[in-house]
């Protein structure tokens, strides 16, 4: 594992956190962006899983931290989940469940790869443009 340290973990975190209310707003409406598409629900539920999930891992890259992380985003899609049912609008379904858990587990996997230093990466190339 690659020890590294964010200069703009701050910022890092504010965008991260945009992306969870984000993904509740999408969650909890009655007409979420991109409902028009022709594209798999079951697809974006993983990919907006995966894309929390592979967000904040590179944040907090203790082992243990991941866990926590890992159990709250499925947490959080098993609520969101609830709570559509609950609310009338929208449908509860447990297919939903497993896709926003498939998209945390593959992120998680994907964390012991090139793709944790994503971030790392960003902030090199604008480090190297403030140099020019």
């Amino acid at each position: 594992m690659i020890d590294k340290q964010l200069k703009y973990k701050k910022i890092w975190i504010i965008l991260g956190l945009t992306m969870i209310a984000f993904v509740v707003f999408q969650t909890l409406t009655s007409s979420p962006v991109g409902s028009g598409l022709k594209i798999s629900d079951k697809l974006m539920h993983i990919v907006g899983y995966f894309g929390m999930m592979g967000w904040f891992v590179q944040i907090f890259n203790k082992r243990m931290q991941q866990l926590w992380l890992a159990a709250g985003f499925i947490i959080l899609g098993v609520v969101l989940e609830f709570l559509q049912g609950w609310g009338g609008i929208r449908h509860y379904e447990l297919a939903d469940m497993l896709a926003n858990a498939t998209g945390v587990i593959l992120a998680w996997i994907f964390a012991f790869t090139r793709f944790s230093v994503i971030l790392l990466w960003i902030e090199s190339g604008l480090s190297r443009r403030k140099q020019l």
